[in-house]
């Protein structure tokens, strides 16, 4: 058994993750149920893009070489709009209205703006000049027809799905969304619609973990609680080793019903660490049985959602057939003077405020990793290095999103 660091416990899920191999199976769907999901297929331009020189701005369509000296009377032959095209070309000395996203004007090769000209009927006054090209975006240079757009592993949100609408895509293939078992463990848990008895508390981390991982556009499947006896919990373990990810909330420190590691063990399971050097989430358990991976998250329901956002998040993102799974974090002043026992990398409920340029962290009060209510006065993490042991007011720090 082992207790890693932060990264090595999340080079150690990734690599294990992508030296199983596989790619997940696909399935086709239409373009507007896409969305979330990880595309199986890689996306071509069926044409140029533009397809035609295009206009950025409202104004005239001119030859560039016909302004440089100002101003300039020109003598306008008409208007294009977009969706339009101009039928004849221009010459010397002659220009063309022409609104934004139109197509320009053979022998036109810029467009000066609409707020630098004054008009009087046909003729048109340009009071400043323009280069070759100037507010117009070339046939091509975009994308070329038969260029990769987007490369199979990327998951697609709304960028991705205008993309491949403008190629004509009205269905896309996609990976198949892994099944992930979910089991809460313990005689203290019972289901939310009970009444618990005074030593009892509801199955918050069974709601909690369905709904990260329905958030990660994956299939929960949960399965119930498992008390603390062995042959329950090995009969659930069997059930949960069947989908494509086990999790296991609870049972994996070192008290005498803490029994998911000697049970999985039973299964020939290979862990590959047993414990990571953070706070929340110290006991935490990954390893692989019968094929499939698992992960044996602490029984706390604030270490279990930041270590599914930790770590079981990268590995969902890497079975569900993403390419990477980096965690994004943002950068921000802390608000107030920060201390602590250095040791431990420490991801801790914070509240992110502030303007668009000077955003602003701080630590929000909490009681340990059962304080529910803690993380619901929060928006983030706080992330603090092993060695920090103190942070001033006014320094950068990392901020994970939730």
């Amino acid at each position: 058994m082992a207790v890693l660091t932060f990264t090595q416990a999340r080079e150690t899920v990734i690599a294990q993750i992508r030296s199983a191999g596989g790619t997940p199976a696909s399935e086709r769907l239409p373009l507007l149920d896409s969305q979330g999901r990880v595309l199986a297929e890689p996306i071509h331009a069926d044409r140029d893009f533009p397809p035609f020189p295009r206009s950025t701005r409202d104004g005239f369509a001119v030859r560039a070489q016909d302004v440089s000296q100002l101003p300039m009377r020109l003598r306008c032959k008409g208007q294009v709009k977009a969706g339009s095209a101009f039928s004849g070309s221009i010459a010397e000395t002659e220009c063309v209205e022409i609104m934004t996203g139109a197509p320009v004007p053979e022998g036109a090769d810029a467009v000066v703006m609409v707020e630098y000209t004054e008009r009087d009927g046909d003729a048109v006054e340009v009071n400043r000049a323009v280069s070759p090209g100037e507010n117009v975006v070339a046939r091509g240079s975009e994308a070329r027809s038969g260029d990769l757009l987007i490369e199979p592993g990327r998951r697609i949100r709304y960028g991705e799905v205008a993309l491949m609408a403008s190629v004509g895509r009205s269905s896309v293939s996609v990976c198949r969304q892994p099944r992930v078992a979910i089991i809460p463990t313990g005689d203290e848990v019972v289901e939310v619609e009970q009444t618990p008895g005074p030593f009892q508390i509801r199955n918050s981390n069974g709601y909690s973990l369905y709904a990260q991982v329905k958030a990660e556009h994956c299939t929960p499947v949960p399965l119930g609680v498992a008390l603390d006896r062995e042959d329950r919990l090995a009969e659930m373990i069997a059930e949960g080793l069947k989908s494509d990810l086990l999790l296991l909330s609870g049972g994996v420190s070192m008290g005498k019903y803490d029994l998911v590691e000697k049970v999985l063990a039973e299964f020939g399971a290979e862990f590959f660490f047993d414990g990571v050097l953070i706070q929340p989430g110290r006991p935490l358990v990954f390893g692989r049985a019968h094929g499939t991976f698992f992960f044996g998250l602490p029984g706390n329901p604030l270490s279990t959602m930041v270590t599914f956002e930790l770590f079981v998040r990268p590995a969902l993102a890497l079975l569900s057939g993403e390419a990477s799974a980096p965690l994004r974090f943002l950068r921000a002043r802390l608000a107030r003077d920060f201390r602590r026992k250095p040791g431990l990398a420490s991801f801790l409920p914070a509240l992110l405020e502030g303007d668009y340029y000077d955003p602003s962290v701080s630590v929000v009060e909490w009681k340990g990793s059962g304080d529910i209510a803690s993380l619901n006065r929060a928006n983030c993490y706080l992330a603090v290095p092993e060695e920090a042991a103190e942070i001033k007011a006014g320094e950068w720090v990392s901020v994970l999103t939730r």
